[in-house]
């Protein structure tokens, strides 16, 4: 139970209600914890102004309250709370001293096994800018689910066997320029890919070629065969460096090959009970009569589509792993699919529960990005372009530094803005990625936000000796921007648990922003370093304590603290 919900609890107990309705003043100026009075009146068939006046009246005259807050006061029908600033300020760094990295984790997940599916990319296409949005979202829900008290378990599923791929080897293979060219192979393959979609938009009579190949590569033998196996190496390798470029990590990859077998016995399976069926030489789901549509899971020609695999891999999982629940990050627009989806495993009899999470895309400031038309920033480009600016940047503050030390700052906070970007704005928004716009340092950015936890780095550094002495009065933490700062950190438990609930990143981004505001305000409005000494150690202690908070909201949002910058 953290610090706040502690307080709450005694005022409940003190006041002997079953119910309270808490919320948060305003303004600190008029407390910090509010209590609504209108039920309590209610029942007690009094005015709610006049009974929070009698409350106050009361509960300031109660000894185990006064261990706790400085004054209780009637605002209107609310009874507004004002905590023992050194009370507070012994507590909270307390919390946080004990806790350390883990500060602001809970038990509510109670070791539930909750599988979290995504960067479900497909071999032998670019990385682009929407896959860092679901990269990125799938990382932080990852560890919001840790930090909640689950045993997450993230996964990879990569499609390694659609079309796409017969597109790109047919591609490869007629054009021979791309053999020749010296660029990284995985990254070639998307270029490859995006030139055969435009080509067989053109000549769509082309097509039956690339159905040769796909099941040239489906019979598992011949040369189409080996060079997909080939090429295949080339794009997970590629997706291999993204991952450790990004400090992502899976507990378990899969790949549509090795359960293309299963999900086609199970589609055998599934027509033998009625649940599929043939129609016009295909075979379908006709799920109308749930107002879910149809549902195409082989094509008229043959050739498996994403359900095949996806029906196969959702009875895997849930027996490798005996999960509670199986959760998929993909785009908004595969919602329906899912539904769809969902609706077959229901009707085969499939219990455990399955949800899917959506996120709305990512735009660049012409439109829409596609991969079939080539329209993209892909991570590539993205990362070269914000790299060479925080390169420019970093050398004018740090002429004395080596190129490498420039670069691999430069390169963690390029990292760091491009995850910060995607995660700031909720899932149900779009984004529209503008470089100029993320870069700023005077923003709602990362490189805001991995600035003041530089300067707090600073600080300590300059006087970090100090923080072993044994002898801290935490009653000389008297300035209003004090209590803001230990409020707002007292706060933080309820961030990661409501981030949790509503798979929420930007919540976290928020507070960050929000928490680097008010240290910020701190150091322009006090000279801790000059502070007279017992003061300065107890103020060294909190800029401490601020950035161990801050450094717990990087870890929930994948991005590298830097120390200096």
């Amino acid at each position: 139970m953290s610090f706040l919900d502690e307080l709450r609890q005694k005022i409940k107990k003190e006041l002997n209600l079953d119910k309270a309705l808490f919320s948060y003043p305003p303004s600190l100026e008029l407390g910090d914890l509010s209590l609504a009075c209108f039920e309590a009146a209610k029942e007690s068939k009094k005015n709610p102004l006049d009974f929070a006046k009698e409350l106050a009246l009361d509960l300031n005259k109660s000894a185990e309250l006064k261990k706790y807050f400085a004054e209780i006061k009637a605002v209107g029908p609310y009874l507004n709370f004002f905590i023992s600033q050194k009370y507070l300020a012994e507590q909270i760094i307390k919390e946080v001293d004990r806790d350390k990295n883990i500060y602001g984790f809970n038990h509510g997940g109670a070791g539930k096994k909750i599988m979290i599916e995504y960067s479900n990319g497909n071999t032998h296409k670019e990385y682009h800018v929407g896959h860092l949005r679901n990269i990125s979202y799938g990382d932080s829900v990852n560890h919001l689910l840790e930090a909640n008290g689950y045993k997450s378990i993230p996964v990879s599923y990569i499609n390694d066997f659609g079309i796409h791929v017969a597109k790109t080897i047919w591609n490869w293979q007629r054009d021979k320029s791309y053999q020749k060219s010296s660029e990284p192979r995985g990254y070639l393959l998307g270029k490859c890919y995006a030139a055969a979609s435009q080509e067989l938009t053109k000549n769509p009579e082309l097509k039956d070629e690339v159905i040769d190949i796909m099941k040239n590569i489906e019979s598992r033998k011949g040369d189409d065969y080996k060079l997909w196996a080939e090429t295949r190496q080339w794009s997970i390798a590629y997706f291999d460096s993204i991952y450790k470029e990004l400090g992502v990590k899976f507990a378990d990859i899969f790949y549509e090959n090795e359960v293309i077998e299963a999900g086609l016995a199970l589609v055998e399976d599934l027509k033998a009970k009625g649940i599929l069926r043939l129609s016009e030489g295909a075979i379908i789901a006709d799920l109308e009569k749930y107002d879910l549509g149809v549902l195409p899971v082989i094509r008229t020609d043959g050739t498996a589509l994403y359900p095949v695999a996806d029906l196969a891999l959702a009875n895997l999982k849930f027996k490798k792993y005996n999960l509670d629940e199986s959760i998929y990050i993909t785009d908004v627009r595969q919602g329906l699919y899912f539904k769809q989806l969902f609706k077959i495993l229901e009707l085969a009899g499939y219990k455990p529960a399955v949800s899917h999470l959506g996120y709305d895309f990512v735009t660049l400031p012409s439109g829409m990005m596609s991969s079939r038309t080539g329209n993209v920033i892909t991570y590539q480009e993205l990362k070269e372009k914000i790299f060479s600016k925080l390169k420019e940047e970093t050398r004018k503050h740090h002429e004395d530094w080596t190129q490498a030390r420039i670069n691999k700052t430069a390169l963690s906070l390029a990292i760091s803005t491009i995850k910060f970007e995607m995660l700031k704005v909720g899932a149900d928004k779009i984004i529209t990625f503008n470089i100029d716009e993320a870069l700023k340092f005077d923003g709602y950015t990362a490189c805001y936000l991995e600035y003041g936890y530089a300067r707090l780095k600073s600080i300590l550094r300059k006087d970090s000796f100090r923080l072993f002495s044994p002898r801290f009065d935490l009653g000389e933490l008297t300035e209003a921007k004090e209590k803001e700062l230990l409020i707002k950190i007292a706060k933080y438990p309820e961030i990661i648990k409501l981030a949790g609930l509503k798979y929420k990143p930007s919540e976290v981004t928020k507070y960050l922003f929000e928490l680097v505001q008010l240290f910020n305000d701190y150091y322009q409005e006090v000279n801790i370093l000059k502070s007279e000494k017992a003061k300065r150690l107890v103020r060294l202690k909190l800029i401490k304590v601020v950035a161990q908070v801050i450094n717990n909201g990087f870890k929930i949002l994948g991005l590298e603290n830097l120390e200096e910058m």
